[in-house]
């Protein structure tokens, strides 16, 4: 049985780690204005926006969510990541400008200013529920996965309390610019630890790329790596070669992604991640200026292209080295249908124990430590930008609207208030993210699928739609809010009544069946017709809503005249360019 323990030098090193980001990030706090604490006083350059992004996206969670479906022969996650980069671009183009002019604190603000308060109150607490459902409790949950691991003999409840407290120990003093401030070191060190992680773990299979390549067919054409032979008695695709390991595009009948998944429910789900989704956007709004932010948003992107090399490799590489690794001394355990709990005895029933597994086996004394800490403090970094990001939209589109005349310092005051109540309730959650998905990642992926669509939906029509008014906006909502609840409740307890031998009506059984991806684009649609339906029924918006928070042509022009006077490096449409033809290089030699 296999021995997990950490160095005295390795705790140390965690220790000091700590110590220090949560004193450089109490350091870096703004807090003389609702404007400096929520939106770092709007003087962001775009380098710190960029890596602020990155951070805040790769962040601890999604670190080990893509470990772990990488591990499942799941690449094609990576999917997810290169598809940002087409997101950012079309949100620099087409949103931010109007994000930007119309000075607004929040993306709930901005549906007010388009639509009515109706749709702003609803978005602002749906933001809020996926804020604590999906970004804040996932990081907590990694954070409680590896530290339980390093630490078996402390109850999991006390390590997330534990963590949330620290996330909030520079988050409530500190704001947005404390927040930004952390992530962009996060960033830096988890880029150096999946550096690191990736070169140990080639080292360890005594080769370069094409010799783990063949290795890997090997494995699987002699029936070794038990992911690929579950998926094989499932009934899903499994791939037959390392060459389709590493393909971006798998055939329908695929599992995690089908092909037809990456035309319809991928795009939805990344728009509203990183264009509507007051937690990613709230970075870009800390802008100095349209130019800084557009900047910032493709250098996030360029950011996110390396991913498949230093953090989902290594995930792949572990079904070489770590597939029969007994890891039953962790005494992990993950939730069984019946609610039972099964013990994990190798990483086939746990994935999510990949990139763990991962560090403690690869990594020297020290450096094991320092990658460590840095995963942690990122979980921290992602959840307290969680927090922020709550406390932002619970202060500026609630407490400010009940009472119009709360001062600067008020604003602050009930926003660090916030924060401690998320910190409550995000603890609470935790323990039920294994009941929902045995796969983070899939967990992730599943909730945003039945949260996004009716949001993107209302802001690509309140943009490009000229007719779509307050009353189609909040009716597509509410219609999505319902069908969504629906949908989950039947995912979880529908599933869980056909796995222990119930029966549900055919037509439950079948709307179990759908793939998230497939459910997410068929919503999308759902709220589209909804929208368009009641706003033709009903007065038009006014005149001055059209002219200034809609799209048309001649912005164009207007826009090819201002970046005129800059140098082509300047000019963020050739830097767009660049940036897609790269995009398009590496995702060609993968697909």
């Amino acid at each position: 049985m296999k021995s997990f323990n950490l160095s005295t030098l390795d705790i140390i090193i965690m220790a000091i780690y700590a110590i220090l980001i949560i004193g450089y990030g109490i350091y870096h706090s703004k807090r003389s204005s609702s404007e400096d604490y929520f939106l770092g006083g709007r003087s962001m350059t775009w380098p710190i926006i960029g890596i602020a992004l990155f951070s805040a996206n790769i962040s601890s969670s999604t670190l080990v969510g893509l470990a772990g479906d990488a591990f499942k022969t799941n690449v094609h996650v990576y999917n997810y990541e290169w598809f940002a980069v087409v997101v950012l671009i079309i949100f620099a183009i087409f949103f931010l400008p109007f994000y930007l002019k119309s000075g607004v604190f929040t993306m709930p603000e901005f549906l007010e200013k388009r639509y009515d308060s109706r749709s702003r109150y609803y978005f602002s607490f749906i933001t809020i529920v996926g804020n604590i459902l999906v970004d804040t409790a996932a990081g907590l949950y990694v954070g409680s996965v590896v530290l339980k691991i390093l630490f078996p003999e402390i109850p999991s409840t006390y390590i997330i309390i534990g963590l949330a407290l620290a996330a909030a120990a520079y988050t409530i003093p500190g704001g947005l610019n404390s927040v930004i401030q952390t992530e962009v070191i996060q960033a830096i060190l988890l880029i150096f630890g999946s550096i690191l992680l990736t070169y140990y773990a080639f080292d360890q299979l005594g080769g370069g790329w094409s010799d783990m390549m063949d290795q890997l067919t090997n494995a699987i054409a002699a029936g070794q790596v038990e992911v690929v032979e579950k998926l094989r008695e499932a009934g899903h695709y499994a791939p037959a070669n390392a060459d389709e390991v590493f393909s971006l595009v798998r055939p329908s009948n695929d599992e995690f992604m089908p092909w037809w998944g990456l035309l319809t429910g991928v795009p939805l789900l990344g728009f509203y991640f990183w264009a509507n989704n007051q937690f990613m956007v709230q970075r870009v709004l800390g802008a100095k200026n349209l130019n800084h932010g557009r900047w910032g948003a493709l250098f996030g992107g360029l950011l996110k292209l390396p991913v498949i090399f230093i953090m989902i490799v290594p995930g792949v590489l572990a079904i070489l080295l770590f597939s029969e690794l007994d890891i039953s001394s962790l005494n992990y355990f993950i939730t069984g249908p019946d609610g039972s709990s099964i013990p994990c005895s190798n990483l086939s029933d746990c994935p999510n124990l990949t990139y763990p597994v991962l560090l403690l086996e690869l990594l020297p004394t020290g450096i094991l430590g320092l990658v460590v800490a840095g995963l942690l403090a990122a979980m921290m970094s992602s959840v307290s930008a969680t927090f922020n990001s709550a406390s932002t939209l619970i202060t500026m589109d609630f407490a400010i609207k009940i009472n119009p005349k709360l001062t600067s310092k008020q604003l602050v005051r009930i926003g660090q208030i916030a924060t401690l109540v998320l910190v409550v309730l995000a603890s609470a959650w935790v323990p039920y993210i294994e009941t929902v998905s045995d796969s983070l990642w899939k967990y992730l992926q599943l909730v945003i699928s039945y949260t996004a669509p009716p949001a993107v939906s209302t802001f690509v029509l309140g943009l490009f739609w000229t007719r779509a008014n307050g009353s189609g906006s909040i009716a597509s909502l509410l219609f999505g809010f319902v069908f969504a609840v629906f949908m989950l409740s039947l995912q979880i307890f529908g599933g869980n009544i056909i796995d222990n031998g119930g029966s549900l009506p055919q037509w439950m059984v079948y709307l179990t069946s759908l793939h998230f991806l497939s459910m997410a684009f068929i919503l999308f649609i759902s709220c589209i017709l909804v929208h368009i339906v009641v706003s033709l029924a009903t007065a038009p918006p006014d005149d001055e809503t059209i002219n200034n928070l809609t799209w048309n042509t001649k912005l164009i022009k207007e826009e090819t005249e201002e970046l005129s006077v800059l140098p082509w490096y300047q000019n963020y449409r050739y830097l767009a360019v660049l940036l897609l033809l790269v995009t398009a290089l590496l995702v060609g030699y993968f697909w």
